[in-house]
């Protein structure tokens, strides 16, 4: 079923407000300056204007303004920060196309999606691990898949579903319109700006179609023994029983990206022995331990239980704890002459939300910081 009226869904004033409401308030202001507390002391005025526009085909998407965010390893990400007009129409439009795709996404994609979370990611990866004939896993990385993403082929994606032409070309607006860094405007013809609402679902509807519902045929058909499938955006882990499978996929795979213009990244993508045969087969062909692999925060290592018996130990990866650590200790430094209640108060959530999220079984030594 393709949906052909769904514009008048998203410019309504109300579904605009929610959109608005939604945003953070003290997010930094794109390329016109406007921020949140300012477009909302004449709120109403602004989004009537804002949906009337949209009616008549007369919202124009300014440039995302280029910041960059340093990563765990010390490199610098690019990050596009759109106007806040352009995140409230993302968010409206986002919202109405949930409800098309999320009847579309399968199971094993995680990523980006309402009522769906890392962790519900790290638990799938966990069960699967302990519960199918997993004894390789592939550690798939895409190299720079947002900014390699096809447009041509991400619009016949859309087009797929969406046959409100409105819509389509409201999407190709923000895909055109370019990135403003120290005063110059440049524009390329590949990927989805990172920083708004809509290009992680814009990146879910394209590996949906190149990569999830390819894989869901290889498993069926291709696959001779157990075969598991965990993707949080463009983090994917995938488990084999046979050696032979995990290869012949991976080269597959490979291809099937070129054909979409993606790329597996040489270096980082990885096929690795894992399972509860690993250790001693690795002790027998001198090998030493079995190797470890990272996922969303955490390294994932062969292990054993009080009993003996096989399970997955889940730890902090090193680096991003180091990262922590250090990130704490610079702005402590920071609030030194600050009122001890409050850098406590600071401190604790902080530590809280630390544990909330790194706070999993068999992982009190790392995610406490204890050397």
């Amino acid at each position: 079923m393709r949906f052909t009226a769904l514009l008048h869904h998203i410019y309504r004033p109300e579904t605009l407000r929610q959109a608005y409401l939604g945003l953070k308030p003290d997010a930094a202001p794109g390329v016109d300056g406007q921020t949140w507390r300012r477009y909302g002391e004449a709120l109403e005025g602004n989004l009537q204007d804002l949906s009337e526009r949209l009616k008549r085909g007369a919202y124009r998407a300014k440039p995302v303004r280029r910041a960059y965010i340093t990563k765990t390893d010390g490199r610098q990400r690019p990050l596009g920060v759109p106007t806040l007009e352009h995140k409230i129409v993302q968010r409206a439009t986002v919202a109405v196309l949930n409800a098309i795709y999320e009847t579309d996404f399968l199971g094993f994609s995680y990523g980006f999606r309402p009522r769906r979370s890392q962790h519900h990611a790290l638990d799938a990866l966990y069960t699967g691990l302990l519960t199918r004939k997993v004894n390789w896993v592939l550690d798939a990385d895409i190299r720079g898949y947002f900014d390699a993403i096809d447009r041509g082929w991400l619009v016949k994606f859309v087009e797929h579903r969406i046959a409100d032409r409105r819509v389509v070309r409201l999407i190709q607006k923000w895909l055109n319109a370019g990135v403003l860094e120290d005063e110059t405007r440049t524009w390329s013809e590949t990927g989805t700006p990172q920083g708004g609402s809509a290009s992680p679902l814009l990146a879910n509807v394209y590996l949906h179609y190149v990569f999830d519902l390819w894989v869901q045929r290889w498993r069926r058909t291709q696959a001779r023994g157990d075969m598991i499938v965990v993707r949080f955006a463009d983090d994917i882990i995938l488990g084999f029983q046979h050696r032979a499978d995990a290869e012949r996929f991976r080269n597959e795979l490979a291809e099937r990206f070129r054909q979409f213009g993606l790329e597996l990244h040489p270096d980082k993508t990885r096929l690795l022995e894992f399972g509860p045969y690993a250790a001693e087969n690795r002790r027998r062909s001198g090998e030493g331990k079995p190797e470890t692999f990272d996922f969303l925060g955490f390294t994932h290592i062969c292990g054993k239980k009080r009993n003996g018996r096989y399970t997955v130990l889940r730890q902090t990866m090193r680096k991003r704890l180091q990262a922590k650590l250090a990130e704490v200790k610079a702005e402590l430094q920071r609030r030194m002459h600050d009122p001890v209640p409050e850098v406590g108060a600071w401190l604790r959530s902080v530590v809280m939300g630390h544990i909330r999220y790194y706070g999993v079984p068999m992982n009190s030594r790392e995610f406490m910081g204890t050397p």
